[in-house]
């Protein structure tokens, strides 16, 4: 009897780890906080390069979450290009920061391991200043896709919002984008509603 509750015990102990763990795992840092703005940073993607005005996904976003959004991004910006600016987040009081870049990276073959060293950098600095990061990922390449994996351990291992391959499924698809990199409205159509519930956890 006695080896039947301490089985029971036992039991529900490794149970209560096991929860722990997971809420720790998925702990995001900063929330809620107490900035004032929503700031969208990045490059071409986030400034909405190939759509119609008001059809860029973070227009789209600011509709579906009744708040305005501050777009800060640059068409062919790079990771390095970005961390060299990033004070331009910071003196918005953010609450919230949507962040997107990498694809420029890939294009220039600037070396992966410095192009998320930058990404890195570019988090903490952000939550340093006290705000929610949304990370929304990119693809890194044709054939097999580097990016996934090192996107998925930065947002894990900094406590971040994400978004995978914001492109998949819309990349390759004549009907969804403006040219080979960039959507068009209906593209960004899907973007939006990719990042809105995941948005959507950092109110």
């Amino acid at each position: 009897h006695f080896m039947n509750n301490l089985g029971i015990i036992i039991f529900g102990l490794i149970a209560i780890v096991y929860i722990i763990r997971i809420t720790r795992a998925t702990k995001i840092k900063n929330y809620p906080s107490k900035g004032k703005t929503i700031v969208a940073f990045g490059d071409s993607l986030i400034k909405g390069y190939g759509s119609s005005p008001g059809n860029d996904f973070i227009s789209l976003l600011e509709d579906e979450i009744g708040r305005s959004i501050i777009n800060l991004g640059i068409p062919g910006e790079t990771s390095k290009q970005g961390l060299e600016r990033v004070h331009s987040i910071i003196e918005k009081d953010p609450k919230v920061v949507i962040l997107l870049l990498g694809g420029n990276d890939y294009f220039k073959e600037i070396p992966i391991d410095e192009t998320f060293k930058n990404i890195d950098t570019i988090i903490q600095k952000i939550q340093k200043s006290g705000a929610v990061v949304v990370l929304l990922g990119i693809l890194g390449g044709i054939i097999s896709d580097p990016y996934r994996s090192r996107f998925k351990e930065l947002a894990k291992k900094r406590g971040t919002l994400y978004v995978p391959n914001i492109l998949e499924g819309i990349i390759g698809d004549s009907l969804l984008m403006t040219d080979e990199v960039h959507p068009n409205d209906n593209g960004y159509r899907i973007i939006a509603d990719k990042v809105y519930p995941i948005l959507n956890k950092a109110f």
